[in-house]
């Protein structure tokens, strides 16, 4: 992290990069990213393709957080003036333990990747599974009465549990390589399932070929960035039928996950969608009434990919 502001300050007693440092824009509301790592990150190219949409006047930068430091660097952007930040690996459980107040779908999820003050309170919300639902949706995917298999019991699950479940699919199976972690996630979501007439259950990898065939399949694990997938040839083959679709989270590249869903012939798409429809929601939360029906998500995507 360079430790020199722009305007030549030291600014190495802090974690604010010099660039997302509400300081250095007198006038101008400031976001960010948090995450660790995050040079990255698309948000403030997301962010920017927003502002320009409605009209914002706002700069919104990277922030680089040491993993033992995430309160310290949010505690210093909102006293220096920052107004909202989105937050990513590996800090959205700290930040939702960090909220003062949490909205319904944060303390459902667990995790939160939205922050903002309002009342002299830290709020924490969670975009991440609405960001999920309207990708899908957007790229016409259906997923009432369906049977989806996620796979992963980790935070990103987490927060795509409830949304999804809004959407009445038949069944969802929580897939993780540890059978008891994926259990815990169930019982956690138990009684919203049994109030959105859905069946939640638990499995192992190791036990997928049990469960027939599936509509959806959602990789909610990370193992594309170790080049790996959650998911053998043999099993996609017993999973997955001609009409399946396969939803990878990780963005930018064709995972192995996504190779093979499309090797059997089916339909596959990566979470660049997820990314951009999770910051609408959270722009929206920001900027209020003003934006609200105003953003073109399309467009951004479109753009994204042709960067």
């Amino acid at each position: 992290m360079d430790s020199t502001k722009p305007n030549g300050n030291n600014n190495s007693n802090n974690n604010i990069e010099p660039h997302c440092d509400p300081r250095d824009f007198p006038g101008v509301d400031v976001y960010a990213v948090v995450g660790n790592p995050i040079a990255h990150s698309k948000s403030p190219q997301i962010h920017s393709f927003f502002a320009q949409q409605t009209g914002q006047n706002i700069h919104y930068g990277k922030l680089w957080s040491p993993v033992d430091q995430f309160k310290k660097t949010v505690n210093e952007f909102f006293a220096n003036g920052g107004k909202g930040l989105n937050v990513t690996v590996p800090f959205k459980t700290q930040a939702y333990e960090l909220s003062e107040q949490l909205t319904d779908r944060a303390r459902a999820a667990g995790v939160v990747n939205v922050l903002w003050e309002q009342d002299g309170k830290l709020h924490g919300d969670n975009s991440d599974g609405v960001g999920l639902v309207r990708d899908l949706l957007r790229s016409k995917v259906a997923l009432k009465n369906k049977k989806i298999l996620m796979l992963g019991a980790g935070g990103a699950a987490q927060g795509v549990l409830l949304p999804l479940m809004a959407h009445q699919p038949e069944m969802i199976i929580v897939a993780n390589r540890t059978t008891e972690k994926a259990q815990v996630l169930v019982e956690k979501f138990q009684k919203s399932a049994k109030d959105n007439n859905v069946q939640l259950q638990a499995s192992g990898l190791n036990e997928l070929h049990q469960l027939g065939q599936v509509d959806v399949i959602i990789n909610a694990t990370a193992s594309g960035l170790s080049a790996l997938s959650p998911l053998t040839d043999d099993q996609v083959k017993v999973l997955v039928k001609k009409t399946s679709v396969g939803y990878d989270m990780l963005y930018g590249q064709q995972t192995p996950f996504m190779k093979q869903i499309a090797d059997v012939g089916c339909e596959v798409f990566d979470g660049l969608g997820m990314l951009v429809e999770q910051a609408a929601e959270a722009f929206e939360i920001w900027r209020g009434n003003a934006v609200v029906g105003r953003l073109d998500t399309d467009v951004v995507i479109k753009a994204l990919r042709r960067i």
